[in-house]
């Protein structure tokens, strides 16, 4: 799917305040809400969705332009602490984002020079969050074993 495409989601209510997500590259997803707001937590609830989705996002821009600059990254986590505003909506008004690069030799600047890529010009997502919550990151370099 083209970015200059279209993008279409599908959401079906399931019951309660439970809805499946069937994306245009044809998977799916379910998300509920928890008990006190009428949910089973069977599931993510639509705004944690949201986070992994801003998560996503970034560690395939990180991951993809760490491979583009030959550094050996075995694995790459990103751990997000996200708040949000008391009032409705609730919005982010914060996101932290702690990137955990695992490789052989990983270059720190590289590692650097690909966060703010994507911070800065490749991830929609974050750049997109960035309108109401505060973005920052950091990150930690390990060696394999």
């Amino acid at each position: 799917m083209n970015a200059d495409q279209p993008m279409k989601v599908r959401i079906k209510w399931i019951e309660g305040v439970a809805f499946l997500a069937e994306t245009g590259s044809n998977h799916t997803l379910v998300m509920d809400g928890a008990p006190e707001g009428g949910g089973r937590n069977l599931a993510p609830r639509p705004m944690e969705t949201l986070l992994a989705g801003v998560g996503g996002c970034t560690a395939y821009d990180v991951v993809t332009i760490l491979h583009k600059s030959r550094q050996k990254v075995q694995d790459c986590v990103v751990e997000i602490d996200a708040e949000r505003a008391p009032e409705d909506p609730k919005v982010f008004t914060r996101i932290h984002f702690h990137f955990i690069v695992t490789g052989t030799g990983v270059d720190t600047r590289h590692v650097e020079r690909a966060i703010g890529l994507s911070a800065e010009k490749y991830c929609s997502a974050t750049i997109m969050l960035g309108k109401t919550a505060e973005i920052t990151h950091d990150f930690e370099i390990r060696e394999p074993g």
